[in-house]
């Protein structure tokens, strides 16, 4: 399975219960409002923050590689009355009708992309789709191996009377020479007939600041700001989780 197919079937329901963490809307808000309108969230998912940011008031359209969870953003959309764009392509792929002066990804959705060939054409394709004065928020993370006590264990969520949802991680290869974690996972729905059951490959792609820099060169992109989210200073070798700015390169 394509790394961009992860997000189908029971895969979707799961997230929306089970997800580790989740990301707040104001950063995002500030960005947009900060850089201007149009905004573009890139793997939107089932809508959020993107949703949020629209009931702000701004104008925002959303899009991400899986068929499910643009259903389920549309119809997440039109159950809070709110009137927005989202689309089903890939980010490496992106081919949209218009320019944006915001792109940004909610959270380190960059790092789905599943090595530095298609993280580079994603880059192009940003900038492509970026106004001349316009910017993109990427926040980026280096994940640790999973912890092994962890291996095994599920989370379960209720999904409507006598339904539960579960994910467990089954087990993990982590190349720091390609800088790539690949957990393969079990997501399972229980109801009274039997077990619903489908496993996943989850692989996250990580970059070093120093190479998304030049990741960014060669994708004709500058980068404006790199940032470290902990000490909210400039990001060094030893950062695990930062933030980069960028926006379409100077031809002159």
């Amino acid at each position: 399975m394509e790394p961009a197919d992860f997000y189908s079937g029971i895969v979707v329901d799961a997230y929306a219960k089970l997800k580790s963490s989740s990301f707040e809307a104001g950063p995002y808000i500030d960005f947009v409002r900060a850089t201007g309108e149009p905004a573009l969230e890139i793997g939107c998912g089932d809508g959020e923050p993107m949703l949020d940011l629209c009931v702000a008031g701004l104008v925002v359209d959303g899009v991400d590689s899986s068929a499910d969870m643009v259903d389920r953003c549309r119809q997440n959309a039109a159950k809070r009355g709110i009137s927005t764009h989202v689309y089903q392509q890939r980010v490496e792929a992106l081919n949209l009708a218009r320019r944006y002066t915001s792109i940004y990804f909610a959270g380190p959705t960059f790092n789905l992309l599943a090595d530095d060939g298609t993280a580079t054409r994603a880059l192009e394709a940003i900038s492509r789709h970026l106004t001349g004065h316009g910017a993109a928020l990427i926040p980026l993370w280096i994940p640790d191996p999973t912890p092994q006590a962890d291996m095994g264990v599920s989370r379960t969520a209720a999904d409507g009377p006598g339904v539960e949802l579960s994910y467990t991680p089954l087990s993990e290869t982590y190349d720091k020479d390609t800088r790539t974690r690949v957990t393969t996972s079990r997501y399972q729905r229980t109801t009274s007939s039997g077990t619903e059951s489908v496993d996943r490959e989850w692989v996250i792609h990580w970059h070093t600041p120093h190479a998304f820099v030049a990741m960014c060169q060669e994708a004709g992109l500058e980068v404006l700001a790199l940032v470290d989210n902990e000490t909210n200073t400039r990001a060094s070798e030893i950062s695990t989780e930062f933030t980069a700015t960028v926006r379409r390169a100077s031809t002159v």
